[in-house]
């Protein structure tokens, strides 16, 4: 996967993760907000993990 895919996949992640957080807070179920939160925290680490995949194509671009 693409640096970029995982970032737009974390992105998706970190959306849908709010609304459900949201929805969850709304009608005062715990459960799917704490699924919410767990959906974020995963959008977070996708988009971690694609810049880490950019810092290290820059780096062995810059070595060759």
């Amino acid at each position: 996967m693409s640096s970029t895919t995982d970032k737009i996949k974390g992105n998706v992640n970190e959306a849908i993760g709010k609304v459900k957080e949201g929805v969850g807070k709304a009608t005062d179920n715990p459960r799917l907000e704490g699924e919410g939160d767990a959906q974020q925290v995963k959008g977070k680490a996708q988009q971690l993990k694609g810049d880490v995949k950019d810092a290290i194509k820059k780096g062995v671009d810059k070595a060759w």
